[in-house]
């Protein structure tokens, strides 16, 4: 485990470039925005790309999301439905960059 004093002066942000995590969202979805705040803190750490994707402006997406958002997934796996658990995306973060 790193300490806060290494995670500060070591940043690993290109470390995690390669992903892209793209997350099916609603506009007036307050569970989505902590979503995306966790997702964009972790971004800053790591590096990786985030995709946005507003259910609402495609009715295929509203009929198969419906009120289940936030979904977000990583490689085409969903990996997180309603709320996105830090701990749980920390761990998923670290085994693909160990897995690159």
């Amino acid at each position: 485990m790193t300490s806060l004093l290494t995670r500060l002066f070591h940043p690993r942000r290109a470390q995690a470039a390669h992903l892209t995590f793209t997350v099916y969202t609603r506009e007036q979805c307050c569970c989505c925005h902590k979503a995306l705040d966790i997702l964009r803190d972790r971004q800053a750490r790591y590096g990786f790309a985030i995709d946005e994707v507003d259910v609402d402006g495609d009715p295929e997406l509203v009929a198969k999301y419906g009120t289940e958002v936030p979904v977000v997934t990583l490689g085409g796996k969903l990996r997180f439905r309603g709320v996105v658990n830090p701990m749980l995306l920390d761990r998923l973060i670290a085994a693909e960059i160990r897995q690159a």
